[in-house]
């Protein structure tokens, strides 16, 4: 689908611990996209996937695509992406996903963040 294969080699000045892991949408109109697994995060005890067309990661732009995401019980499960179908639920979940780019930020700059949700002991 691409003749560009996104990682450590590619050339482009990203910086990646790991290889990115693909997964392909199956698209209501038949349609294919190739998409960059962003990563899993919980949001009002539920979890979620953001992914990243390929194609716009590739660019440097784009908007991520949030997911309900669960897992069938198979001896191999098989991931299953929900739409998030109301604005209130979207609106946590976006939260949540900043909150989640957050803290891989500070991650990755050493820095441990604190949301209040603990004790302060100062």
């Amino acid at each position: 689908m691409h003749d560009h294969i996104h990682d450590h080699n590619c050339g482009c000045d990203h910086e990646y611990e790991e290889d990115p892991y693909y997964i392909t949408l199956y698209l209501d109109d038949g349609t294919e996209e190739e998409c960059i697994v962003i990563g899993f995060f919980e949001a009002d005890g539920r979890d979620y996937i953001a992914l990243l067309p390929a194609e716009e990661a590739e660019s440097g732009e784009g908007e991520p695509y949030l997911y309900r995401y669960s897992e069938t019980d198979e001896p191999e499960p098989q991931p299953i992406l929900d739409v998030i179908e109301s604005d209130e639920e979207y609106e946590i979940v976006v939260d949540a996903f900043e909150e989640f780019l957050d803290s891989i930020e500070a991650e990755e700059e050493g820095i441990d963040l604190y949301f209040g949700d603990e004790d302060d002991d100062n």
